[in-house]
C-alpha cells in the first residue's frame, strides 16, 4: 500500500543497493511488520533481477512486496503455491531437512545441464521447476531448537505454508492451534490430500490418487480402453493454486482486521470443484458420465479430428461456428454433399449433434481426411474456427506466441555454468509484473543469513544449534 515518489532517496539508491550483497530490502519495502525485521535476505545481483526506471516505482517490488513467507512444503503442490507468493515479490524462506531437503531433489533424471556439453549438475529439473525465488534453511523441527527457530522466524512472517499430513505438526508443537494466539494476524495455510476433517484426513494424498479417487480416471481415456489419468500432476497443481487463492483471500482479511486463520486445502476437494461441467451434468441427470477419448460431453464436434496426414484439434462451440465449418467441408471436399449436413436435422442443431455423436463424428471425420493438417488449420483460422495443430513440447516452447509471452526464462543457477532455463510465470501484472530474484536455491544455501538477519541468532548461537544436529 505504501507508494514513493520519483524523488525518494531509497528509491534513487535502489540499483546501488540492489547490485551487491547487503541486506537492504527490509529497509525499502517497509510494510506492517516491519518494525519487527531486522533486515531481509532477498539480496541478489542486479542480472538476476528485472529492474524497472524510477519513475515506475510500483514495478520493482510486485503486488506482494513486503510479505514474508515461511515455507515448510516439499514436493510439488505446496511449493506450486510458495513458488507463486514469491514471484508475486513476497519474501520466502524454504524450511528443509538436513541433508536431504525436499524430496524434489532426487527426483531426477534429468538435472539441469551444468554446461553446454549438456553434463548434468546436482540440481533436479523438477526441483528447480517450483522452487525460484525462495531461500533455503535446513532445520530439523523435530527438535526443540528447531521448532523454536520456526517461531522467531514466525515473529515477521505473514503467511505459514505446510503440505504435511493432516496433524502432523500437531506433533511438535506447530499446528495451526498452537500457533493461533501466539500469532494472531498469522494466515496458516494447510494443503494436504484430504484436509483436516472427515475420515480420510490422516491418509497420505497422492496427484495420481486423487486422480482415481476424484472420478478423473473414469472420463479420461479412450470409451473402450482402460482408465486413464491426465500426463501432468494436475491436482497437486490445482491445489497448489488453490493455496494461493486461499491465501490471498485471507492475507486480506488479515490486514483489513488484524485476524488471521487456517486455509485447509484438500486436494480431494480441489479435484471434486474441478469436475465442473462433468460433476454438473451428474448431478443434474444422475447418470454416470463415461469415457470419449478425445471428446466432449456437451458440444460436438469439439475433439480430434483425423487429416490426410495426422491430426488436429477442431473446437466448434456453437450453432454459427457450426455453418462456418461446414462451409470449410464444402471447400474441402466440394463433392461430399456436406451443405446439405445444415438441413439434417442430427446436425444443424447443438444438442442434436451431442445426441447423434457417432453419425456426425464419423460423417465429419470421412470429410476432414481427404486435406492435410496445415490446410484445415489455414482455412480454419480463417474461418474464425478454433482448430491446432497437436504440438509435443519442442513445439511448445518454439512456439512464437509462448515466446512473445515470456514463458520461458533464464536464470543463473549455483554451480551451474549456464543460465537454466526455466518455465516462467503465467501471470502478467500491468503495474506490478511479477519478478525473478532468486535462482532455486541449493540445499541450505542461506541457512546462516536467514538466521542471523531474520531470526537474530548470533554467529555463537547458530554454531551451536548445528553442533546439536538442529542445522
Amino acid at each position: 500500500s505504501r507508494r514513493y515518489s520519483e524523488k525518494s532517496a531509497l528509491w534513487r539508491a535502489w540499483p546501488a543497493l540492489s547490485s551487491g550483497t547487503m541486506a537492504c530490502r527490509a529497509a525499502v519495502l517497509a510494510g506492517p511488520r516491519a518494525a519487527r525485521r531486522r533486515s531481509s535476505f532477498f539480496v541478489v545481483p542486479q542480472r538476476q533481477c528485472r529492474f524497472f526506471s524510477a519513475g515506475e516505482e510500483g514495478r520493482r517490488i510486485g503486488p506482494l512486496a513486503g510479505v514474508r513467507v515461511l515455507d515448510m512444503t516439499r514436493v510439488l503442490a505446496g511449493p506450486c503455491c510458495t513458488q507463486i507468493l514469491g514471484d508475486f515479490g513476497a519474501e520466502v524462506i524454504k524450511i528443509e531437512r538436513p541433508g536431504t531437503g525436499d524430496d524434489t531433489r532426487n527426483f531426477a533424471p534429468p538435472y539441469l545441464p551444468k554446461d553446454a556439453s549438456g553434463e548434468a549438475s546436482d540440481m533436479a529439473a523438477y526441483f528447480a521447476s517450483q522452487n525460484r525465488n525462495k531461500a533455503s534453511l535446513t532445520l530439523n523441527y523435530t527438535k526443540p531448537e528447531g521448532q523454536e527457530v520456526i517461531r522467531r522466524l514466525l515473529k515477521s512472517s505473514d503467511i505459514f505454508v505446510e503440505n504435511f499430513k493432516a496433524f502432523t505438526l500437531d506433533k511438535y508443537g506447530l499446528g495451526y492451534k498452537d500457533l493461533k494466539d501466539e500469532f494472531p494476524s498469522l494466515v496458516y495455510c494447510s494443503i494436504s490430500g484430504f484436509g483436516h476433517t472427515g475420515p480420510y484426513s490422516p491418509r497420505p494424498g497422492y496427484d495420481a490418487l486423487v486422480q482415481a479417487m476424484g472420478g478423473y480416471m473414469s472420463v479420461t481415456g479412450e470409451p473402450e480402453g482402460e482408465p486413464m489419468k491426465v500426463g501432468v500432476p494436475v491436482h497437486d497443481l490445482f491445489a497448489g493454486l488453490h493455496g494461493v487463492i486461499g491465501v490471498l483471500a485471507a492475507l486480506h482479511h488479515a490486514k483489513a482486521s488484524g485476524q488471521g486463520q487456517h486455509v485447509d486445502i484438500s486436494m480431494l476437494d480441489v479435484s471434486t470443484a474441478m469436475l465442473a461441467n462433468q460433476g454438473a451434468n451428474y448431478l443434474a441427470t444422475g447418470k454416470v458420465p463415461e469415457r470419449l477419448g478425445n471428446q466432449h460431453p456437451n458440444i460436438v464436434p469439439y475433439q480430434v479430428m483425423p487429416a490426410a496426414d495426422g491430426f488436429f484439434i477442431l473446437a466448434v462451440g456453437n450453432d454459427p461456428t457450426f455453418i462456418r465449418f461446414i462451409e470449410v467441408c464444402q471447400k474441402a471436399a466440394p463433392k461430399s454433399g456436406s451443405e446439405k449436413l445444415l438441413e439434417d436435422s442430427r446436425f444443424n442443431a447443438a444438442a442434436a449433434r451431442v445426441a447423434n455423436r457417432k453419425h456426425v463424428t464419423d460423417t465429419l471425420n470421412a470429410i476432414t481426411k481427404q486435406r492435410p493438417v496445415d490446410w484445415w488449420l489455414q482455412e480454419l483460422e480463417a474461418a474464425k474456427i478454433g482448430c491446432s495443430k497437436i504440438q509435443n513440447l519442442e513445439e511448445v516452447f518454439n512456439d512464437p506466441h509462448v515466446k512473445a509471452r515470456e514463458m520461458v526464462m533464464e536464470m543463473p543457477v549455483r554451480g551451474i555454468d549456464q543460465p537454466a532455463k526455466l518455465i516462467g510465470s503465467a501471470f502478467k501484472f500491468g503495474t506490478t509484473p511479477v519478478s525473478y530474484r532468486r535462482p532455486p536455491p541449493s540445499l541450505g544455501e542461506h541457512t546462516e543469513e536467514v538466521l542471523s538477519g531474520v531470526a537474530g541468532y548470533s554467529a555463537a548461537e547458530i554454531e551451536d544449534l548445528r553442533s546439536k544436529g538442529v542445522l
